[in-house]
């Protein structure tokens, strides 16, 4: 593969800040971002190499972008064959696009009988983009859909998610706080180049 072309997560890490300075509304950010992340997962040619690194002893979280005032990030996941999350929630809004390879993600409700499966399992494949936030549905397990090859997601979130305080939840629906911080402390370097005005977004 060549050297990764930056400047796609640049724009993209640019035009959301925009959005998010211009739209209050979540469901237009989770409609709008969604499109932007949509866009970047389309193309493979920018993650660098060390943001693609499966880990062995479970799935590797590396930040890519934190924004100065914490009000979103982007973090690449890699998942190694056979690897997933818990069952799990985020507390903030989020959006989630499959790079390469692909994923299940299973959505559950907690009830007084315990954690239940809330409809159908869903297959993300290359490109494709979920949303999950408190107002639209917030707990799921994600897993590796492939039994032989790493697949890669593009998170984007609405905070810090690696210092954000959630939960993971057993069969009975019983919670377990935690906080994921990240795989990696080093983050790529978007600035190198020039890149023209972000769009502007109306409210």
């Amino acid at each position: 593969m060549s050297a990764p072309d930056l400047h796609r997560l640049r724009k993209f890490v640019r035009d959301f800040a925009a959005l998010l300075a211009d739209t209050p509304s979540e469901a237009a950010v989770l409609k709008l971002g969604g499109a932007f992340l949509a866009d970047l997962v389309s193309h493979d040619d920018w993650l660098p190499d060390a943001f693609a690194e499966p880990r062995p002893g479970g799935y590797a979280q590396y930040l890519l972008h934190c924004d100065s005032l914490e009000r979103f990030s982007v973090v690449s996941f890699v998942w190694g064959p056979g690897q997933g999350t818990p069952v799990h929630n985020h507390t903030v809004w989020g959006l989630v696009g499959v790079l390469r390879g692909a994923e299940v993600s299973q959505p559950y409700i907690r009830t007084r009988q315990g954690l239940l499966p809330c409809g159908p399992a869903r297959r993300l494949e290359p490109g494709e983009v979920e949303a999950v936030s408190p107002t639209v549905g917030d707990v799921h397990r994600v897993a590796n859909a492939l039994v032989l090859e790493p697949s890669i997601s593009i998170h984007v979130y609405g905070g810090n998610i690696g210092a954000v305080e959630r939960s993971v939840f057993d069969a009975s629906g019983g919670a377990k706080r935690f906080v994921s911080g990240y795989s990696n402390t080093l983050t790529p370097n978007l600035w190198g180049g020039f890149e023209p005005p972000p769009q502007r977004y109306d409210a």
